[in-house]
């Protein structure tokens, strides 16, 4: 890889932004490990970071974890990531970019024009929700957001939220980091960055944890979702040029 430097410094705030909005580091390193690698080799990467990453969050945020989520959106999550990450081999590169693309701005732009906005509580919800967002986290690399939202509708204290999330994200990411091997996403040479890439996860997670303890949630949750907008826009731009 060119540039591991920069791209271990944009890892680092993609992961401080994905701490703070809530919505995991995804959002903003698949794009940005595309622009370093091809996009299959992206998704390979970014489930190994995340794997860093969610254990990063699981030691400072440990406490508080909500077993019936874990049981109502995560086994869901892990059965439709299978799924998502196996379809990816079929679907033209360009194709999913462009999709990620398209999600990330449409997302955006509905949750900051309707920044209340909430999933309807159910079992059957429930189920959907966490189907949905594993599904999407396998076939293009991110579904934290659609988790996210999910979570938000139960009003979580902000540990409990996200080390709930963190433990399904984990088991999420260690379900399609399976598939994306047997896919051939993941390379051998790729791996001096294991090591690099845990420090950076758990180092942006620390910081993201400073920022949610002493600034405003709301604020910075609007700032990430106006980044998360502009990433889509310049990924579109660049894709259709």
């Amino acid at each position: 890889m060119e540039h591991p430097v920069l791209f271990l410094l944009l890892a680092l705030v993609a992961e401080i932004l994905g701490t703070i909005g809530g919505f995991g580091s995804s959002l903003f390193f698949i794009p940005i490990a595309s622009y370093f690698i091809d996009f299959q080799s992206a998704l390979g990467i970014t489930a190994l970071f995340h794997l860093s990453s969610n254990i990063s969050k699981l030691s400072l945020f440990r406490t508080g974890i909500d077993k019936k989520l874990i049981y109502q959106i995560g086994i869901p999550s892990v059965l439709f990531v299978f799924l998502g990450a196996y379809l990816s081999k079929f679907v033209a590169t360009d194709l999913l970019k462009n999709a990620l693309s398209i999600f990330l701005i449409a997302l955006s732009v509905i949750l900051l024009l309707y920044e209340n906005i909430n999933w309807k509580i159910n079992l059957k919800n429930n189920l959907i929700g966490g189907s949905i967002a594993g599904f999407l986290a396998g076939i293009i690399g991110t579904g934290g957001a659609i988790r996210g939202l999910l979570l938000t509708s139960f009003k979580l204290p902000i540990q409990t939220f996200i080390a709930t999330s963190a433990l399904i994200d984990l088991l999420v990411d260690s379900s399609r980091t399976i598939v994306y091997g047997i896919n051939g996403f993941i390379h051998i040479h790729d791996f001096y960055l294991l090591p690099w890439l845990f420090v950076t996860s758990f180092i942006g997670t620390w910081i993201g944890k400073l920022i949610l303890n002493r600034f405003d949630y709301k604020k910075f949750r609007t700032l990430v979702l106006l980044l998360i907008l502009l990433t889509g826009l310049l990924e579109l731009t660049m894709a259709l040029a």
